[in-house]
Order: C-alpha cells, then sequence, then structure tokens
C-alpha cells in the first residue's frame, strides 16, 4: 500500500459548459437533469430509439435538453465533458473520439462524488463479483443500529446523485459499486472500502481478467482508514497491496477461519474483531453470534464480517453490529428457503447468476438437487461441477446454454443422473421443479441457483425466481 495525501475534489462550475450524457436509463435522465439545472448546455446521445428512450426524450426535452435518439457513437460537437451510463463499453467509438480530444468521461458516481457539498456524508463502498448488494445493505442495518443517518445507495438501484443532492442529511452512505461505475469514477476517494472477491465476469465489457481486476481495485485509492479484503481470495489482498492510500489507512482481512491480528473471523460460532481492539495481538471483540446472520450460509458469514469490517473502520460500537445483522433481512432470490415439501427443501437463488454465485450457492448444502442453465456469458462450468459433485444427487438442466454444464457434468460428475429439458419457454420451470422433486429423497435440498443469466427464459432473475417458487407451491398442494 503506498500512501498519497489526496485533496477534496471542488464542485465543478457547468454554467455554459456543453456536457454530453451517453445513455438514457436509470442513471442518465437524472445526470442530464442535475447537469442542466446547473446551467449547462446538454445534449444526450443514446443508441436505443423504442418508446421508453422516446418518452425519457420527451420529459427532457421539455426542460431544453437536446435529445439524439439511435445515435450513441458521434461525438456532438463541442463537447467539453462526457458523463456516461456505466454500462457503454470502454471500446465504443464515442469514448475514442473524446479521448482523441481530450475530453473527460465521468460516470454518473464520479458526478456524484463532484458534487458532494463540504459537510458531505462519508462514503463506505463495497465491491465484488458477487454478494455486494447483501452485504451493502448489512452494512446499512449495522449503520442504523448505531444511530447513524444512513442508505444504502449506488448499483443497489437508489442513485447516487439522488442522496448527494437530495435534502435528506446523512452521516455516512454504504455504496455498492459496480466494476463499470467504478471504471468510470477515477477522482473517487471512500473513507474504507471492501472488494469481497474476484471471478472471472463481464469479461466481454472489460476485455481481460487483468482489466476487471484494476477497475475493481480503484476502489481502494485513497481510502482514509480501512481497505477490507477477502483472505480467501489473495487476489483482493494484491488489490489492497497495490493501491495509493492515505498515510495511516491499514488492511484488513476477512475469513471464516480463526482470525489473526488486524483480521475478522469466526471462533466457535461467534463472529469476533482482531482489527479494531486494543492490543489486538492478544484481544478479540466478540460481535455477534453465526445464528445472528440471515441466512448463516458460509459466503454470508463472510458478507457479515466485511459489513462488521467496514461499520467498526467507521467507529460503530460492536453492539451495533450484533443488532443490525439481527435486523437485516435478506432480498427476496437470495437464498430464499420457499417451503419443504414431502421432507425436502426448496430454496430460491435464482440471484446466482454467474459460477463463483452459484458455488456459494452450493456448499452450503450437503445433498442438492440442482436446477441450473440459461445464458452462460462466455462462463465454463468444470471447476464450479468438479468442486460440488459430492453435493449433486441429480441435476436438472434448463435455458440456452445448459449443454456446457451437461458436458461438464459428463467430465467431473458422470455418475449423477441428468434431466436435460429441451425447452427455453418459461413453462419450463414447473417441469424442472417436477423433475427435480422425482430425484430428490427426504433430507435433500432442491436448489434453483442457475449459475447463468435468465435472459434466455425469464425477463430478469425476479422472475424466474418467482417461477420457482410458484412451481414449488403448486407442489406443496
Amino acid at each position: 500500500m503506498g500512501s498519497g495525501q489526496v485533496t477534496s475534489t471542488v464542485s465543478p462550475d457547468f454554467q455554459g459548459k456543453h456536457v454530453t450524457v451517453a445513455g438514457l436509463g436509470v442513471s442518465g435522465v437524472p445526470a442530464a437533469k442535475v447537469l442542466h439545472a446547473r446551467g449547462a448546455v446538454v445534449t444526450v446521445v443514446n443508441d436505443g430509439d423504442d418508446a421508453r428512450a422516446r418518452e425519457q426524450a420527451a420529459e427532457l426535452e421539455a426542460l431544453g435538453v437536446t435529445v439524439r435518439l439511435g445515435d450513441g457513437d458521434t461525438l456532438p460537437e463541442g463537447t467539453e465533458l462526457i458523463v456516461t451510463a456505466p454500462g457503454w463499453k470502454p471500446t465504443k467509438p464515442l469514448f475514442q473520439a473524446a479521448a482523441k480530444a481530450g475530453i473527460e468521461v465521468w460516470g454518473d458516481v464520479e458526478l456524484a462524488w463532484r458534487l458532494r457539498g463540504p459537510d458531505a456524508a462519508l462514503w463506505l463502498c463495497v465491491t465484488g463479483t458477487n454478494g455486494k448488494t447483501t452485504t451493502v445493505q448489512m452494512l446499512a442495518s449495522i449503520l442504523r443500529a448505531a444511530g447513524l443517518r444512513t442508505a444504502a445507495v449506488g448499483n443497489i438501484g437508489v442513485s447516487l446523485l439522488d442522496a448527494v443532492l437530495g435534502d435528506e442529511p446523512y452521516d455516512v452512505l454504504a455504496v455498492e459499486l459496480s466494476s463499470y461505475q467504478l471504471h468510470w469514477a477515477p477522482s473517487l476517494r471512500a473513507h474504507s472500502a471492501a472488494v469481497l472477491n474476484l471471478a472471472p465476469d463481464h469479461l466481454d465489457w472489460h476485455g481481460s481478467m487483468e482489466a476487471y481486476a484494476a477497475d475493481k481495485g480503484r476502489i481502494y485509492e485513497g481510502n482514509r482508514v480501512a481497505c477490507v479484503y477477502n483472505v480467501a481470495d489473495k487476489a483482493t489482498e494484491d488489490l489492497v497491496r497495490e493501491a495509493d492510500v492515505e498515510e495511516g489507512c491499514r488492511a484488513i482481512g476477512f475469513t471464516l477461519g480463526t482470525p489473526g491480528p488486524s483480521q475478522l473471523g469466526v471462533v466457535d460460532g461467534i463472529l469476533v474483531d482482531r482489527a479494531f481492539v486494543e492490543n489486538r495481538q492478544k484481544n478479540a471483540q466478540e460481535l455477534a453470534e453465526v445464528s445472528d446472520v440471515n441466512p448463516p450460509a458460509p459466503h454470508n458469514i463472510a458478507n457479515a464480517l466485511a459489513a462488521a469490517a467496514l461499520a467498526r473502520a467507521f467507529g460503530v460500537p460492536p453492539q451495533a453490529v450484533r443488532d443490525g445483522l439481527r435486523a437485516f433481512r435478506p432480498d427476496a432470490h437470495r437464498i430464499a428457503h420457499v417451503a419443504d415439501v414431502d421432507g425436502v427443501a426448496y430454496v430460491d437463488d435464482s440471484k446466482a447468476t454467474n459460477t463463483h454465485a452459484a458455488e456459494a450457492s452450493l456448499a452450503a448444502y450437503e445433498s442438492i438437487v440442482w436446477i441450473a442453465g440459461g445464458l452462460a456469458k462466455g462462463a465454463t462450468f468444470d471447476e464450479l461441477v468438479a468442486k460440488s459433485a459430492k453435493r449433486l444427487r441429480g441435476v436438472v438442466l434448463i435455458g440456452a446454454d445448459r449443454a456446457l454444464i451437461r458436458e461438464a457434468l459428463a467430465r467431473h460428475a458422470p455418475e449423477v443422473p441428468v434431466v436435460d429439458l429441451d425447452r427455453t419457454d418459461t413453462g419450463a420451470m414447473l417441469q424442472a421443479v417436477q423433475e427435480a422433486r422425482r430425484l430428490a429423497a427426504p433430507g435433500d435440498t432442491v436448489l434453483l441457483a442457475p449459475a447463468c443469466a435468465s435472459m434466455d427464459m425469464f425477463t430478469n432473475y425476479t422472475k424466474r425466481g418467482d417461477a420457482f417458487a410458484e412451481a414449488v407451491r403448486e407442489l406443496g398442494s
């Protein structure tokens, strides 16, 4: 960890400045409105030209914003700054033209960071391939239990611009950041930050695992108090080593094992802190019991430890960690127990949209009938199947790229019975649950952890999880 003093950002003056906003959507519309309200001359460019885009364009044009639909590649003349939606790839012609012209590109997170007031709330930031949303929600719950004014914001679906510019005065923000958002946020400097884990994801966007990891690692730049990393994932610790942080900022590890000094971990079913205590060589502070974590699956305990580390870095007392974890309720479709039918548990983890998330989910149960498949997004499944083979009683495959999983099963778990459903209509889920019931015995868990995206069959992972729960209810009745 290098050290470099970080100066606070001065809120920029947009009066008369020609700003191009790239993309409408969740972040583009608020960004365009905020910039226009601050006197910028705003042009919005957008690839799509559908009914939703035209509706958003009409709303902005009524304010005096120029909108160009169906052309997101051409740089508008006179542009002095681009503010982009996070999902736009860095390789787009628009950004290549900007680089050639020496024009800065900011994301919505960068814009929010630059517009903070002098007494703005501090940011505790979380990224990682999996577990971000849960960790940020746990963190916000812990901060609230400590009596702090806070909100879970960012990639979680709550606009950072709204949080930064709204009337609500916050003490601290729990901020979820995606690799896309971090790519476009060069001057962000958190109080403390965590990278939960790193596994191949979004490589089509970043171009390589190295580029993906580097964007995740930006979250540590300029941290003041703590860089929180996962002891079980060396890549996260490597990112801490490479980060340029403020003098005195510490590396804090979290582990499911017994923690060393400057770590949080688990001892005899208790979450303990050996980082933010007097004489950490000898002392440990009890924070909560494993049973206070909901659900107490291994990867979720890791999320709780990361949230606790960030809260403790902010000075939160131990009691608030316990109270906050007890109060936390996970979102739907994250290892959600749907029902028990004939002695078999049915669990919905539709949110497990990549192999890393599915691996964590499969590790939480001993004997599993696994429902998997969907859009693979370039993923491979050999490592996942090899690690999980001994837990599998049977597998039901659905979705467009199920053959990739079937081939991995043939290589690494040839004795496990596989039902391959050759259909991608939404009714396939009911048949999948019925087939899983046939393969399961009392004491087993039927687990929907698809390891794939849902868009081949469902609008999103929520709809997929809802279809699973509905099918299970039909079994029960």
